[in-house]
């Protein structure tokens, strides 16, 4: 099954770059603007959930000082965008989709079947050697050279949205009405429904279930011991016997007293 299923795999990857013209198809601006938008959005939320308030010390020769909130702070703004290209590094390219949506966070549907085909013993043979299947691509690369040019660029129109148009949609704002303004941005339409078992998504991390450890387990299953002798106390001191081997479970058997011969005396 494993080796019938190989062919079909690189045929698809062999396809989607014979349907392109090019093994490598490089982001356009409006994918680029797309991505960006989308960092910014989810770093901006992150960053955006402290209270902390930044001491500015202007007052400082009347002994008084103020204080603005981190949330609006300037401060807020260049450290999400000295840092919001490199979380480009973090997308992977799917070529099983198409148009922008091959871009996104996770490894790609035909990558993660091939490595469980190696996992298996199965030989894969691709241009590509195993040890840079999880290398940066060359079009994740240039996606992040064209965000460092583009952050740059529209720096203005990101502080201006930043400071006064924060209610605005960022995508809308930035892109549609700057970057792409009077250029094709068909891109920015385009979403991903996510499939059933699909482990990437734009923008967003799946949560994993977290696993009790054994000291848990064994704390729970103390906890029910525990709970099963409280409940058989019960039913002795209202029945004044326990009425099944569960509830007797705890329970000290009742001895006859021993007597000595002086006792007697």
């Amino acid at each position: 099954m494993a080796s019938a299923l190989l062919p079909l795999l690189l045929a698809a990857l062999g396809a989607a770059g014979a349907e392109e013209g090019d093994w490598v198809k490089l982001p356009n601006k409006c994918e680029v603007c797309k991505y960006v938008a989308v960092e910014l959005k989810s770093a901006f939320d992150e960053t955006g959930k402290t209270k902390e308030v930044i001491d500015t010390k202007y007052g400082f020769m009347d002994g008084k000082s103020s204080g603005i909130k981190y949330t609006k702070s300037d401060i807020r703004l260049i450290e999400v965008t000295e840092n919001i290209c490199k979380r480009l590094l973090e997308y992977n390219l799917h070529k099983e989709r198409t148009g922008s949506n091959r871009f996104a966070k996770g490894m790609s549907e035909t990558f993660e079947t091939l490595h469980h085909l190696v996992h298996k013993g199965v030989k894969v043979v691709m241009d590509i050697p195993y040890e840079l299947w999880n290398e940066t691509s060359a079009e994740v690369a240039d996606l992040k050279k064209q965000c460092d040019v583009m952050v740059e660029e529209y720096e203005d129109v990101i502080e201006d949205w930043y400071k006064n148009h924060q209610e605005k949609d960022l995508t809308q704002f930035l892109c549609a009405n700057h970057v792409l303004k009077g250029k094709d941005r068909e891109c920015l339409d385009e979403k991903w429904s996510e499939r059933k078992g699909d482990t990437a998504a734009v923008g967003k991390k799946k949560k994993k279930k977290k696993k009790k450890s054994e000291k848990e387990e064994k704390d729970v299953e103390q906890k029910e011991k525990t709970s099963k002798r409280r409940k058989a106390m019960t039913s002795l001191d209202e029945d004044g016997s326990a009425t099944s081997d569960e509830e007797k479970e705890g329970v000290q058997e009742k001895m006859p007293l021993s007597r000595s011969p002086s006792d007697e005396l």
